[in-house]
């Protein structure tokens, strides 16, 4: 080919890839990259998914030409994407089209919510859903009875809002064959009243006697359920959400269908459930670990249960409990949720020496003293690498485990908005001391930890505005700690933004290419209807999602 067309086309091609044929000019916002080494801007040039410019009107309108498109910010704050570290994203997007009891005060609406959901199912269906709390009508539990009165030939099971503990009513317990005699499961507790009838309270693997009976989701449903939780997530300016799954190894075939089809909207890094490990295994080594949209290289590990159920495995027994029905219970230091640590640590070594990324649910002290532990041996056996191992919640710390998040370079994978709900009543099940090392944000940036936030959808509102604003004010549902619960480990926003974008980014592989507004980074970002910099940390709340854009394509919801 003569050297002269050859010039010529190295000049059409670099032409083509200059920023003369920007798609996009986003100008006169209040823009806060998250790049610490440009972190404030007014304008933000776009060619297709791609940030080219980020920087002052100016500069940027000197750049494109007439055939740019065009966007008037008018002042309005703007911040990279926010990302999501703990979801359980399809079974959210499932919980939208359920019985919602997440903001139920009493009997009386706990029945009318179940019976207008049993009026709209099909006969024979199984009622699922609930995302209901005990403490919001006194720390009393409901029991089966709750259910029977308003529905009693539909097997009904309702979760607590954290997933470990459901109520069931008498006719799923009769499908489960769960009576007088049955033996709790390794791993869970079935309640029972002072007769030892069962109450319809599941705790832990006990809620697996019902749930495993209930037919699993046909892949419409499922894509629907998707597709609803992405819109979701668009409409509280979440781009990307690190899915900790169902258990159901679906879930990775129902994303790889979206992303095929191009109906991906957010990025997705999903976190297999750790049974499904040699699943994963073989996976990887065939497909790879993923792209830039669809990330599939993690397992999630579950050590123990929750506080509020009195399942988080502690150094140290709860406080006594009185119960539901007045009779004390003997403390205990909870559950242990994995049913063989053996075989645990073993799956552990060996994917991580197939570099899958580990994320471990631990709450209590010891579940996190426990796994920091193991996390150590196996940087020691298998040798140093970047791994960023992440501990799912890290939220009552023994002293020394909190330097050991730095220490060992972990994770600690939080979600401030269990701050509102749990220190209304965490004093009722642990003493001061522990309480006192409880979501501990400012000792763990203090130290160094890359501190990463979220929401763990269903147990709290998909909204990070709602986890910033925790983790600034640490103010609680019952109005008794105006000045903030534990005020010592309060935040300021900046800090909170971070570890729901960039800090979050890195915990997920995606560090360079999400997280911030940078040049040759993914045009993901916010804008925002007050300026959550300047805003009375009480009014955070108020500010609303006016547009999000993922890839730059834009959602507007205002």
């Amino acid at each position: 080919m003569p050297k002269k067309i050859l010039l010529l086309l190295f000049i059409f091609a670099w032409n083509c890839s200059s920023v003369d044929l920007v798609e996009k000019l986003y100008h006169n916002g209040v823009i806060w990259t998250g790049d610490s080494v440009n972190p404030d801007a007014s304008a933000i040039l776009i060619k297709g998914e791609k940030i080219v410019f980020i920087g002052s009107d100016s500069q940027a309108m000197s750049m494109v030409d007439e055939n740019a498109i065009r966007i008037d910010l008018q002042g309005k704050f703007v911040t990279p994407g926010f990302i999501d570290n703990h979801v359980h994203f399809i079974m959210g997007g499932m919980q939208l089209s359920q019985v919602n009891l997440y903001d139920v005060t009493n009997k009386e609406e706990f029945q009318k919510r179940i019976l207008e959901t049993h009026s709209k199912l099909p006969e024979g269906k199984w009622m699922v859903g609930g995302n209901w709390d005990h403490e919001k009508w006194g720390g009393n539990y409901p029991d089966r009875s709750w259910i029977d009165q308003v529905v009693m030939e539909r097997p009904v099971l309702l979760d607590r809002l954290d997933g470990h503990m459901a109520l069931a009513n008498s006719k799923a317990l009769s499908l489960a064959d769960i009576n007088d005699l049955s033996v709790d499961p390794e791993g869970g507790i079935i309640q029972r009243d002072d007769s030892g009838k069962p109450t319809g309270i599941l705790k832990d693997n006990a809620i697996d006697l019902c749930s495993d009976l209930i037919p699993e989701e046909s892949m419409d449903e499922l894509d629907q359920a998707l597709n609803r939780a992405m819109d979701h997530a668009l409409s509280k300016g979440v781009t990307q959400v690190h899915d900790m799954g169902s258990g159901s190894w679906k879930d990775l075939a129902v994303y790889k269908r979206s992303f095929d089809r191009g109906d991906l909207k957010i990025r997705i890094k999903l976190f297999t459930w750790y049974e499904n490990w040699k699943n994963i295994l073989s996976y990887v080594e065939k497909n790879g670990s993923g792209n830039d949209w669809f990330k599939w290289d993690g397992i999630k590990g579950m050590m123990d249960g929750s506080l509020g159920s009195r399942t988080a495995w502690m150094n140290r027994p709860y406080l006594p409990d009185k119960g539901s029905h007045g009779k004390e219970a003997i403390p205990t230091v909870g559950i242990v949720t994995i049913q063989d640590t053996l075989d645990f640590k073993e799956l552990l070594r060996e994917t991580d020496r197939a570099k899958i990324q580990h994320a471990v649910h631990a709450i209590g002290d010891k579940a996190n003293d426990w796994i920091l532990n193991e996390f150590e041996k196996i940087r020691i056996e298998n040798g140093e690498r970047d791994r960023r191992s992440r501990i799912e919640h890290a939220q009552h710390l023994s002293p020394s485990a909190i330097d050991r998040f730095s220490e060992e370079n972990i994770i600690p994978s939080m979600q401030p908005f269990h701050i509102y709900d749990d220190g209304c009543w965490a004093h009722k099940r642990i003493g001061r001391e522990l309480l006192s090392r409880t979501y501990v944000f400012r000792s763990l940036l203090d130290r160094g930890a890359n501190l990463t936030f979220g929401s763990d959808w269903t147990v709290a509102p998909l909204d990070p505005l709602t986890g910033v604003h925790a983790a600034v004010t640490r103010k609680t549902r019952d109005n008794k700690n105006p000045d903030g619960w534990f005020p010592s480990e309060k935040i300021s926003v900046v800090e909170a933004l971070r570890c729901y974008t960039l800090n979050n980014a890195f915990a997920a592989f995606w560090d360079k290419t999400t997280g911030s507004l940078s040049v040759g980074k993914n045009a993901d970002f916010v804008v925002h209807s007050k300026n959550l910099l300047t805003v009375d940390p009480d009014h955070i709340l108020s500010s609303k999602v006016i547009r999000t854009v993922v890839a730059g394509r834009d959602h507007l919801f205002e």
